[in-house]
């Protein structure tokens, strides 16, 4: 059985240049990516160049030596600002969404995962400090809003040296805005737009010491809307405070604090019944609820961070950090399941739940960065150490009434499901507490004016030990050395060859078909390309090929029966070995010409198991992200207009389904390829004052974003607006 699939429009990009938009908004003064358009002159008539889809500044997330883009030998993707603010990018899985070679899947109202090279992304970062996140983003981590940082950095590839135990996926490192502004300026936006969707935000900092030795910056945003899917309704707060102080020249220490409170209401756990029990698709309107008034997924997150940096001179620095992370969640919710009757309308049961969750991360880490001089050249080199503490905690309650209906009537269904109340008894269902230790090193020899070389490696434990939902979580390894290997070479001084290889670690929770936690996942990540400077390093390129080697892999996810008496079905899974991905990548990001700003790429991958099977096939082969801006004069003019496509090739997942009567079915759950056409246009009615508009999915393409996660299936977002006014100050 197939579901609908959804061809490449052959007008796509024909398209993309074409007008239409948002707003969102410039920044501080000093920070250029979030500046107010890419170029523009003053009052006395120079040229100002600001903001841009490139960063100049070195980055620490793969290896932690402070490495720029093009001396990082694996592929990394930057979505600035600038980016954030063009496309109106409200969260992480926004960026997720139109950063190349990443993909998302939408669960539900809440949960998303994230996925790169056909393999889950477990690695997040702020600031370059790794951080947990629960299950799928179940306390709201993976809607975090993006408007607290200056940018997004994706390093694709096995990033076990920072990070360590993890996938060979991706690492997404969130860079939080800082407090760099000696002049107190900032700005404030409005916008409105499709399901009575209302947005404010507002930044400012300056120096809040006679000499701007102190200086604070606090962003807050409120937002208020409904979706296209009946009874949903979504309110946001984001608040974030941060404050930076010179105590020397040479000492600068940060402290600060960030809020999101998240109350949707008619939310949606899981997704839409795929088949009645004849095995026939059920093709439901892209509106249609599974939810009920009543029903809510609450989340509070929490991060409070302190760090310092201190610089030595002769190239050495030190910093430390520590960051503390709270994700909380209450959920009153509804779940409905099993198969629809064709005569009846009726679907097997109604399940209402209620639980209370709190996950708490506290995160110790240092590092010191320097230089040593050996054979008469300089060598960077740095080493480091982690240490964190994961407390996971879920309480459940009990309905009163109305425990779990069948054969609930459910087509027709507008969201009456009633409120069956629930009892003030809970029971402990997670009980986890997860640490894990790490210390690192890394050198890089400049061996010669063309030729880097870099080494390093860390020494990782993990301990995991508690029960989740009645499955014992006991599970860790210490002392696994993962180790990092690079290599760097100047063809031109425009043009540098470069490989890195490392190992892959990963203690996994996914269950097998005896609810028995799999072995870790082990492996190797190998990594060549080419990176390329244009344009006086305006227009960044890179070309990657990739091989992963794994064996442990979760593959063939199947929906098994409860565990308990009154649970929920399980997912659990069986064990690939000798699973191989490669593939290969290609992104050009910047500025083509003054005035035009780009980022494009391409990738693609092949995933096969020791016996020559495809794996991972839940996964796009092929994605195509593309976003262009065109600001007229050489960049020089008031309006701008831009757009893009979101292209991912076909994807499926096989299944095995035994129907009422006692028939098996082996359906095939697949989503066609499909692309997404997004426009915008901003226009500067004075220095102070612009407006914005934002179209997604132009073409209102219809299309899933989520296939066969518990035999369900999720649309994707229809066509929406959004428009919008900013001032800055």
């Amino acid at each position: 059985m197939y579901l609908k699939s959804a061809a490449l429009r052959g007008t796509a990009l024909a398209t993309v240049m074409s007008a239409s938009m948002l707003l969102s908004a410039p920044t501080l003064a000093q920070d250029a990516p979030e500046a107010d358009d890419t170029r523009r002159r003053d009052a006395d008539g120079e040229i100002i160049v600001t903001g841009g889809y490139t960063i100049a500044d070195a980055i620490d997330t793969a290896t932690g030596l402070g490495l720029t883009i093009r001396e990082t030998p694996q592929s990394v993707s930057i979505i600035t600002a600038q980016r954030i603010r063009d496309q109106n990018l409200v969260s992480i899985a926004d960026v997720v969404d139109n950063a190349v070679g990443v993909t998302s899947e939408t669960i539900d109202d809440v949960r998303n995962n994230f996925y790169a090279r056909g393999f889950q992304i477990t690695n997040y970062q702020i600031d370059s400090v790794p951080m947990a996140w629960t299950l799928a983003g179940g306390a709201g981590e993976t809607n975090i809003d993006v408007s607290i940082y200056d940018r997004v950095e994706i390093v694709r590839g096995a990033t076990g040296l920072m990070t360590g135990a993890g996938e060979p996926s991706a690492s997404i490192n969130m860079v939080r805005k800082q407090a760099n502004s000696i002049d107190w300026t900032g700005y404030a936006d409005v916008q409105y737009g499709s399901w009575d969707t209302v947005r404010a935000t507002a930044d400012i900092g300056g120096a809040i010491s006679a000499d701007g030795r102190v200086r604070f910056r606090g962003v807050a945003r409120y937002e208020q809307g409904e979706n296209f899917i009946d009874v949903y309704e979504n309110e946001k707060t984001v608040l974030y405070g941060t404050v930076e102080a010179d105590l020397t020249p040479a000492t600068e220490v940060r402290a600060g604090y960030s809020h999101q409170i998240h109350r949707p209401s008619g939310v949606a756990w899981g997704a839409l019944p795929t088949y009645d029990s004849d095995g026939n698709f059920l093709d439901f309107d892209r509106s249609q609820t599974t939810s009920a008034p009543w029903t809510h997924w609450n989340s509070d997150n929490s991060n409070l961070f302190i760090s310092a940096e201190h610089d030595f001179g002769n190239g050495w620095r030190a910093q430390v950090h520590y960051n503390f992370v709270r994700n909380q969640q209450q959920a009153t919710l509804l779940y409905f399941s099993g198969f629809v009757d064709p005569d009846t309308g009726t679907i097997g049961s109604a399940y209402p739940y209620k639980d209370v969750g709190d996950n708490r991360q506290s995160s110790f880490n240092g590092q010191v960065n320097g230089l040593v001089n050996l054979f008469g050249r300089d060598h960077e080199i740095v080493v480091g150490g982690l240490h964190s503490n994961l407390v996971r905690d879920t309480y459940t309650f009990a309905p009163v009434a109305g425990y779990q209906a069948t054969d609930y009537p459910f087509i027709g269904y507008e969201g009456e499901y009633p409120d069956p109340g629930f009892t003030d008894d809970t029971t402990l269902r997670v009980d986890e507490r997860v640490k894990q230790t790490g210390v690192y090193g890394a050198v890089r020899l400049n061996v010669s004016d063309r030729l880097k070389l870099i080494g390093g490696g860390r020494v990782a434990s993990w301990e995991q030990r508690g029960i989740n939902y009645d499955v014992p979580s006991d599970f860790g390894d210490d002392g696994v050395f993962i180790p990092y290997a690079g290599a760097l070479f100047d063809l031109t001084p425009n043009h540098r060859l470069y490989a890195s290889y490392t190992e892959i670690f990963q203690p996994q929770r996914e269950l097998d078909r005896n609810f028995v936690q799999i072995d870790p996942l082990q492996g190797a990540s190998y990594e060549v390309g080419l990176k390329s400077a244009f344009f006086n390093e305006a227009l960044q390129t890179t070309i990657a090929l990739f091989r992963i080697e794994q064996d442990n892999v979760p593959i063939n996810s199947q929906v098994a029966p409860p565990s308990v008496p009154g649970g929920l079905p399980r997912t659990t899974w069986e064990v690939g070995e000798g699973v191989v991905s490669k593939g290969f990548e290609i992104e050009a990001t910047g500025e083509i010409v003054p005035g035009w700003n780009i980022n494009a790429g391409f990738s693609l991958f092949e995933a096969e198991d020791a016996d020559g099977t495809d794996v991972l096939t839940d996964q796009p082969r092929q994605l195509l992200k593309l976003f262009t801006t065109w600001t007229p004069d050489g960049g020089m003019s008031p309006l701008t207009i831009g757009g893009g496509v979101n292209y991912r090739s076909r994807a499926y997942q096989d299944g095995s389904l035994t129907l009422p009567g006692g028939s098996v079915i082996t359906p095939r759950f697949e989503q066609g390829s499909y692309a997404l056409v997004n426009l915008m246009a901003r226009y500067r009615v004075t220095d102070q004052l612009q407006v914005q508009a934002n179209i997604e999915n132009l073409l209102d393409e219809e299309y899933y974003s989520q296939i066969g996660f518990f035999s369900q299936y999720r649309w994707g977002t229809p066509r929406n607006v959004m428009v919008g006014a900013s001032y800055v100050f």
